[in-house]
């Protein structure tokens, strides 16, 4: 893989030209900024900045005052090759809050293997239904913590759309949800994106999570993407490595609190 080249399409396709989505979101670009403002309980940030050392913090504070307007909490998605290079120490001084620092990994997917069948007694299961969105959710609460309830109304709403531009799975222990993850489209792309894959910890190291990458992989081949992209954590950075996958930089979340930060 020629990760330059790959990085710079990233961030050509994904980053500074993200497909907007009528029902779901708006894509706004001012001041060397790209914005995803949605219109219900969608991701709310800043996806790519160029910004002017000069300018940098003038165009923060545009920001800030942008998204009061949703009063909701939202993210600047900051990436280690943004610039200036002191963005991070700046959005700090606006009153961000940066999250764990993850990995941005790329795989090909045909240089992945995508018969990864689960352990004995894991059965992988597509999410089609509310039944399925709350098997998933509630995963991710006991995963990650915290309440996903807006991932499985977004996701809910997603599955009723023709073409889908998103996929979940669900894997199952007799009839309990013990992993999941989502897989998302983006259309007139080369990216598919991976989210959301978690395992409860009693099921860890068995395979479950391999297995549900690989599922999920095998549904961005069958629409014809190229290359597969994660933010991936700490934990399972190693594993997705193992499996092929590529890191091109790191991103850091830095989340701002919203109108209720501007008071």
């Amino acid at each position: 893989m020629d990760r330059q080249a790959v990085l710079a399409a990233f961030n050509e396709q994904i980053r500074q030209h993200p497909e907007p989505d009528g029902l779901d979101r708006q894509v706004e670009r001012s001041d060397s900024v790209v914005r995803s403002m949605p219109l219900g309980d969608g991701w709310a940030g800043v996806t790519w900045s160029d910004l002017e050392p000069a300018r940098a913090d003038t165009v923060i504070a545009a920001q800030i005052s942008r998204f009061a307007t949703l009063s909701r909490p939202w993210e600047w998605k900051q990436y280690s090759y943004d610039q200036p290079p002191d963005l991070s120490g700046r959005l700090l001084a606006a009153g961000f809050t940066p999250e764990p620092t993850e990995a941005l990994l790329v795989a090909e997917i045909a240089d992945l293997t995508l018969d990864v069948p689960p352990p004995p007694g894991v059965e992988l299961v597509a999410v089609v239904d509310e039944q399925g969105v709350e098997a998933l959710v509630r995963v991710h609460d006991e995963v990650f913590g915290g309440d996903h309830s807006a991932i499985g109304r977004t996701l809910l709403a997603a599955l009723s759309r023709q073409p889908r531009t998103t996929e979940a799975v669900v894997a199952l222990a007799g009839r309990a949800p013990v992993a999941a993850g989502r897989v998302e489209f983006q259309p007139r792309t080369d990216f598919a994106s991976l989210w959301g894959g978690g395992t409860l910890p009693a099921w860890r190291g068995r395979g479950v999570f391999r297995s549900l990458v690989a599922r999920r992989a095998a549904l961005a081949s069958a629409r014809g993407f190229r290359y597969l992209q994660v933010d991936a954590s700490p934990e399972s950075r190693p594993i997705l490595q193992r499996l092929g996958f590529v890191e091109l930089a790191t991103t850091t979340p830095f989340m701002h609190p919203g109108a209720a930060g501007t008071r």
